[in-house]
């Protein structure tokens, strides 16, 4: 097994918008070993009223001077994961409605993500999706180098997401939620017209 982090815990997030109604995290800029936290919601990220509870924390990659044991993540260097227990939640107080998706990487554990429709993983679940393990393409000094797009659409307002998996094992990349969220079935094509694209530049 191999962990995420090389040398140490690590953190860094930002934002990213594409549009009014779909907002994407794609967690660069929060800085080395720094929890997430209220980033999103009034900190020092863009204010999309999102805050991640307890133990969600930013990583940067080894290759841009971090200590994440990661490479081909949709946005580098900086993506999402947690040093402990066995999830991490992400609160969003004014609701989000359509669509979730994100990528994720693990190589041998599996995780999950589950949407609630109240905060802090309380309320009715409104989607779940089971998270396989991907493997690894060995490249050097970075094994966590394969990333899925995974996405669920649903009926009702969401407040909350929780991610699941093995802590320092499994870790995120341009969480995005909102509405006009691709289908589940072209999800799909576009994380395989991903992959074609990271293979053709290694």
């Amino acid at each position: 097994m191999k962990h995420f982090i090389t040398l140490a815990a690590v953190s860094l997030v930002t934002a990213s918008a594409a549009d009014a109604a779909i907002i994407t995290l794609d967690f660069e800029g929060i800085g080395n070993q720094v929890a997430v936290g209220n980033f999103y919601d009034g900190g020092l990220g863009v204010n999309y009223g999102v805050e991640f509870v307890g133990n969600a924390l930013g990583i940067v990659a080894a290759e841009a001077g971090g200590t994440g044991n990661f490479t081909n993540a949709p946005s580098m260097p900086g993506i999402l994961f947690w040093l402990d227990g066995p999830a991490t939640i992400m609160n969003v107080a004014a609701g989000f409605t359509d669509g979730f998706a994100t990528y994720y990487s693990s190589i041998d554990q599996p995780g999950s993500i589950s949407i609630y429709d109240g905060l802090n993983g309380t309320g009715n679940l409104l989607a779940s999706l089971n998270l396989v393990a991907l493997g690894s393409q060995g490249t050097a000094n970075a094994a966590y180098d394969t990333w899925a797009l995974i996405g669920t659409s649903f009926e009702g307002t969401g407040k909350s997401v929780v991610f699941g998996g093995t802590a320092n094992y499994i870790g995120f990349d341009n969480v995005t939620f909102g509405s006009n969220i691709p289908a589940p079935g072209a999800l799909a094509l576009i994380a395989a017209a991903g992959f074609a694209t990271r293979r053709r530049r290694a």
